[in-house]
């Protein structure tokens, strides 16, 4: 991965400001999957979310919190619909390991840190997310990174 792709995570912009439902996209490959995460996220503001907000003020009145629960549903969301409905994978970064890569492969001190949890219940897979959210958005976190390895897992590499 490419520097853009290695600093890209998930960042909205400024909660209750008028594009507080948008996600920032820098340049380079990841405005794709940020575009698609984006989708789910408008979805979910407007038609999951409770509030007493009319349609238009559902957008422009999400706070923080909010934000990191639409992104937390977009993605359980856009995982689930990968992994055809029955499974979901998400990656995380954890604590470093000492391993050594095998013959012919580098070390780059991010995927062997990267661990797999699984999940065959939408909302379970949401909540670990929402439980880890800054995973997906905090600086340096890698999230796009991490979130795409999630998709690979999910879908399955066999399909």
């Amino acid at each position: 991965f490419g520097c853009e792709w290695a600093a890209a995570h998930f960042r909205f912009r400024p909660p209750h400001s008028d594009l507080a439902y948008a996600l920032e996209a820098g340049k380079g490959g990841t405005r794709a999957i940020l575009a698609a995460v984006q989708a789910h996220v408008i979805t979910y503001l407007l038609f999951t979310r409770q509030t007493e907000c009319t349609h238009l003020e559902r957008l422009c009145r999400v706070g923080q919190r909010e934000q990191g629960q639409a992104l937390a549903s977009a993605l359980a969301e856009t995982l689930w619909a990968a992994g055809g409905g029955g499974r979901v994978a998400v990656c995380l970064v954890t604590a470093p390991v000492t391993t050594v890569p095998h013959q012919g492969c580098s070390a780059n001190s991010f995927t062997e840190r990267i661990r797999l949890f699984e999940f065959s219940d939408k909302a379970a897979a949401q909540g670990f997310i929402s439980d880890h959210i800054n995973c997906f958005k905090g600086e340096g976190s890698h999230g796009v990174i991490l979130f795409l390895y999630s998709l690979l897992f999910s879908r399955t590499l066999e399909r």
